[in-house]
């Protein structure tokens, strides 16, 4: 028996919601009429079924007068009452195999269509733009793929086919009653009604409850999360008591809210239960007045009471289905509102390929020209139209032919910031104005209190975030940002975080999440560049030991080596450090030291630097303050200034 209803979710748009499932649904054309005739047997024979009740009992009786008169069981002929049973069990037989076929058929069509549908949404979630995952919880997408992936497959496995059953059902079971007694229907209609309306009062209690329930239960979860995960810190303050004293608050009201709701929950089958026997009872007594009086026989009263028992159960069914299905039809229109999500929009058009060798290759007016020959050469390049503006600035860049229409030139990693002024939201700007200009191999430092605008700056280079035209200008290369295609710029990127994130499987195909073509002598030489591979080889099981929970079998300092060497074999032309070295130890920083410096030889680096002692080696250090530059040279040039960074420095101020 279905669940009382629970806190119910309607949908805004249901009409929408139903025509993009259709869609899903529309390729098993075939599978959904079998399930339609299976339907249509399963309901029909239970209804012929219980028919059949009234020849047999009317038999029964016969037998039984006879009996009387005879007084010998010999006289009797029991071949017609047999076969009536035979022929029932043979119906009901049916109907079940009939049941059978149903959901196994749903059971696939379901599980199909949720499959496309969580592909779709993984899809979709991986083609967003990082603003959307700024402004919507984990837990708020992560119930996406649990909560109303699961409300779905009920729906469609379970309620959808019990909805259409039931409302057969209860046609054909009403059609006979009105056969068999036009006025025990209408007693059974008056009853029936004064149920349904009680049941609707207990029913929008029970849905209220549920929902406050609801409530509860979401505040007890994240207030268990939060205390899980930081965990070491509720017991470095010793706050174990504060915090079970919050969880009993928290779990009380979520007590008396669960009480509240699981009350009405669980009187109102009891309530229709016995209403339904009351229900039972007053019809077996104005059939049995009807038969007394010769309008109705014993078979007729038999076969319309087990009408009245299964008229009322499909009803309840009904009601409670359509609760589910408004839930799922919510949950469905969160999930398509997911994945019509606009995407991360890219108009750039500027590609990273392997700079080719160029050959004299005669063309078909017989002219000779430059043409790509595919040798790759090690070289990566921008393949740009000619007809694109390019601001090259410092030394010329190398150039390769390529066709009529596009040049390839030469990847260096110089990168522009001119006038750049930016903010998450419009109204609120955290940079103002930035210029900087990080030549081909030098090594920017960014230096600054929290919120003054680094990690802004390096959100901008990879282009999570773009700027506005009359906001300023990055170039790379000499081409516009907004020009080069995101999956093309992000490939000339490595960047090494201060939170390492760590994905489940070898610490071989972790490192190799820089570069999935790497090979087994690359992942060693990022391994030892990023000195990660002497602690590795100490693992019990070396590269092939495997990392679960973000890498909680390894120390904080382990996990950014690991990031280290991922940045590495990616061999990026531009890397963006963000406080690389921030969770390892002194003595292991020395170590990785000279590793780092040949990481970043030859290549433009972007440094976010709370530590300052690592950036003296910097080719010029930008210090930050509220989305302003407010000092830049190199370090004894500015140690000399006296200024901002000589006190952070010298530890006359703070970051803060």
């Amino acid at each position: 028996m279905p669940r009382p209803a629970r806190g119910m979710a309607k949908p805004k748009n249901a009409k929408k919601t139903i025509i993009r499932l259709i869609d899903y649904i529309g390729k098993y054309k075939l599978l959904l009429v079998l399930v339609f005739f299976a339907v249509l047997v399963s309901s029909g024979a239970q209804v012929a079924g219980d028919y059949f009740l009234k020849p047999a009992f009317n038999g029964l009786v016969a037998l039984a007068n006879k009996f009387k008169e005879s007084g010998s069981l010999s006289a009797l002929d029991f071949l017609p009452f047999v076969r009536i049973i035979c022929m029932m069990i043979v119906i009901y037989a049916f109907g079940a195999l009939a049941t059978w076929v149903n959901s196994r058929i749903m059971l696939h069509i379901s599980s199909q269509t949720l499959f496309k549908i969580r592909t779709d949404l993984f899809g979709e979630l991986e083609k967003l733009p990082l603003r959307y995952f700024d402004s919507h919880t984990h837990g708020e997408l992560m119930s996406l793929f649990t909560n109303d992936i699961d409300t779905l497959r009920d729906m469609m496995s379970q309620t959808i086919p019990q909805l259409f059953s039931s409302t057969i059902s209860v046609v054909s079971i009403f059609v006979m009653m009105i056969i068999l007694s036009p006025l025990l229907t209408l007693v059974v209609i008056v009853t029936m009604f004064l149920s349904v309306m009680l049941a609707g009062v207990i029913g929008k209690k029970s849905a209220m409850a549920f929902k406050d329930q609801q409530k509860a239960i979401g505040a007890l979860n994240g207030y268990v999360e939060e205390m899980i995960t930081g965990q070491k810190v509720v017991k470095v303050f010793n706050h174990e008591e504060k915090a079970v004293e919050n969880f009993g608050r928290i779990n009380d009201e979520l007590c008396r809210a669960g009480t509240r709701a699981n009350t009405f929950a669980n009187i109102l089958m009891p309530i229709m239960g016995n209403l339904s026997h009351v229900q039972y009872a007053i019809v077996a007594i104005f059939g049995a007045v009807r038969m007394i009086g010769g309008h109705l026989d014993m078979g007729t009263i038999a076969a319309f009471l087990q009408y009245t028992r299964s008229f009322s159960r499909p009803i309840t069914m009904m009601s409670q289905q359509f609760n589910g299905i408004l839930n799922a039809l919510a949950g469905a229109e969160r999930i398509f509102k997911v994945i019509d999500e606009e995407e991360e929009i890219d108009e750039g058009f500027v590609k990273l390929v392997n700079a080719s060798e160029t050959v004299p290759t005669a063309s078909s007016d017989g002219k000779s020209r430059l043409v790509q020959s595919f040798a790759y050469t090690g070289e990566w390049a921008w393949r740009v139209p000619k007809s694109l503006e390019v601001q090259e600035s410092g030394e010329s860049i190398p150039s390769f032919a390529d066709d009529d229409e596009h040049k390839l030139m030469k990847l260096r990693g110089d990168v522009v910031f001119s006038d750049v002024s930016f903010g998450y939201v419009p109204e609120k700007e955290v940079l103002h104005g930035i210029n900087l200009h990080a030549h081909p191999g030098e090594k920017i430092a960014l230096v600054g209190s929290t919120g003054s605008g680094k990690t802004t700056i390096t959100n901008l280079l990879t282009r999570f975030y773009d700027i506005d035209d009359a906001k300023g200008s990055i170039t790379y290369d000499g081409i516009k940002l907004k020009d080069i295609a995101k999956d093309d710029l992000r490939k000339s990127l490595g960047m090494v975080l201060q939170d390492t994130h760590l994905f489940t499987g070898t610490i071989r195909d972790n490192i190799k999440y820089g570069n999935l073509e790497a090979s087994e002598a690359q992942v060693i030489a990022a391994a030892k560049l990023a000195n990660a591979d002497s602690f590795i080889r100490h693992l019990e099981n070396g590269y092939d030991t495997v990392i679960t929970g973000d890498g909680g079998n390894l120390s904080q300092g382990q996990r950014q080596l690991l990031a280290i060497a991922r940045a590495a074999v990616a061999d990026p032309p531009v890397l963006i450090l963000d406080e690389a070295t921030s969770s390892i130890d002194t003595r292991t920083e020395a170590l990785i030291e000279k590793g780092m410096d040949r990481l970043m030889e030859g290549r433009t680096v972007f440094v976010i630097a709370h530590r300052l002692s690592t950036v003296r080696n910097a080719n010029e250090i930008i210090v930050l303050e509220k989305g302003d530059i407010i000092e830049r040279g190199s370090h004894d040039e500015l140690l000399a200034k006296k200024g901002r960074y000589y006190q952070l420095y010298t530890g006359g101020i703070e970051l803060d």
